[in-house]
């Protein structure tokens, strides 16, 4: 299988050859104070809260196809996103991966370690602004098939064959915070009912250029704790789906075949008083 991590060697091996358009998810601050050298800055690709209703998704498909096509994306070059760093930016550059997956980009990828690996290996960095290219792709309809409403998770909880997975800070998941943004940002605390837990960070590990995804059988055995194959179907949630899409991306690499995300997440699922929660301590600790 052809990994979507690309290393900061590949990277430019692919720039150099004008065969890649680098996407840069950090705030426009850090970017403008240096960045991979072509890079285009795209911070709402983590900042852009969805809803998961039939315009929700519509207005997410129009917004970002238009967006990636601005930033020189044509179905040919491969698009290659990155963060800070793969712990640093709560999955900001995977959340790029899946909308682009989402969409049905058919070549995506991201650096392997972000701006840290590519700073690490003391390859260059520039604080020159670019004008790509715009360009655009056809968006194909059928790879929206990884994209969950509420009223799929709602039907995942009764589906014995699914296993709802949440991958939230620990403070989320035990119920004594709403949201990264605040604990009391959201109405409710607590979670899905039927999730189990893995804390996100559990798919790195450190290495000497900071966090990088785990390996394969790495991921396979932590998913096994919760009862997670290579042939579950997985139903991910987070806060907005941008945690659940560097787990997305991590059980991708790993051989998982049938992973789907809820995208509204507890942002969403939270502010609906007619869906169910569990709250307090979760397995009644």
């Amino acid at each position: 299988m052809d990994s979507a991590l690309i290393t900061p060697t590949e990277l430019k091996t692919l720039s150099d050859a004008d065969l890649a358009v680098i996407i840069d998810t950090r705030d426009p601050e850090s970017f403008a104070a240096g960045h991979i050298p072509g890079a285009v800055n795209m911070h709402d690709i983590f900042t852009f809260l969805a809803t998961s209703d039939a315009s929700g998704m519509a207005a997410l498909k129009e917004k970002f196809a238009a967006e990636f096509g601005a930033a020189g994306l044509d179905g040919e070059k491969t698009a290659v996103i990155y963060e800070a760093a793969m712990d640093g930016g709560f999955g900001q550059s995977c959340r790029g991966f899946y909308l682009l997956s989402f969409l049905g980009y058919p070549k995506v990828k991201v650096l392997h370690g972000g701006f840290a690996a590519w700073t690490a290996d003391a390859l260059p960095v520039s604080t020159a602004m670019v004008a790509p290219t715009p360009a655009g792709f056809a968006i194909d309809e059928a790879a929206g098939a990884i994209m969950m409403d509420a009223d799929d998770m709602k039907a995942a909880i009764d589906d014995p064959q699914a296993v709802i997975l949440d991958v939230r800070d620990i403070d989320e998941w035990i119920g004594t915070s709403s949201s990264p943004y605040g604990v009391d940002f959201c109405p409710r605390k607590g979670r899905i009912p039927g999730a189990v837990w893995i804390e996100w960070y559990r798919m790195m590990k450190p290495s000497a250029h900071g966090k990088m995804m785990k390996s394969r059988e790495e991921v396979l055995a932590e998913c096994a704790t919760v009862g997670i194959t290579p042939d579950t179907p997985v139903k991910l949630y987070c806060f907005k789906g941008a945690r659940a899409s560097n787990t997305f991306l991590a059980l991708k690499e790993a051989g998982i075949k049938d992973i789907a995300i809820y995208f509204g997440s507890w942002n969403e699922w939270s502010r609906d008083m007619s869906l169910p929660i569990e709250d307090g301590l979760p397995f009644g600790a």
